[in-house]
């Protein structure tokens, strides 16, 4: 468990990942969001071992800090309340077509990205690194 003396002070930054735990029937689910794209990816039965393990960035490229953009973590929150909605619809959890789940939230429009679909933010950006 991570305890909030563990966790840094950072100013925003268009790069940052917010990661977000949510219970859907009864199992973890991880929802990770690009600050900059909102570019979310839904990541159904996440354990802790997943979460403990950063994958490829090294552990200096990833530090645990508090919320330091509140517009995306409201964006999250809609985000959770829409993935528990269709997961709802679709009969439950084991139901439900993740790759169809994390479509509709990359397709879903934010008022605070200025009502562009985040996948279309996140080619913006890759065109423009280019």
């Amino acid at each position: 468990m991570i305890r909030p003396r563990q966790l840094i002070d950072c100013t925003p930054d268009g790069e940052d990942w917010y990661a977000n735990l949510l219970w859907l029937n009864g199992r973890k689910c991880l929802l990770l969001t690009h600050a900059a794209t909102l570019f979310t990816v839904f990541e159904a039965d996440a354990r802790a071992t997943d979460l403990r393990d950063p994958g490829r960035p090294g552990p200096a490229d990833v530090s645990l800090a508090k919320t330091a953009d509140r517009s995306v973590l409201g964006c999250m929150n809609d985000m959770a309340f829409m993935c528990e909605t269709l997961t709802t619809r679709s009969g439950g959890l084991a139901s439900t077509d993740i790759a169809d789940l994390n479509q509709a939230l990359r397709r879903n429009i934010n008022s605070t990205r200025g009502y562009q679909p985040p996948i279309e933010l996140t080619a913006q950006r890759l065109r423009a690194t280019r």
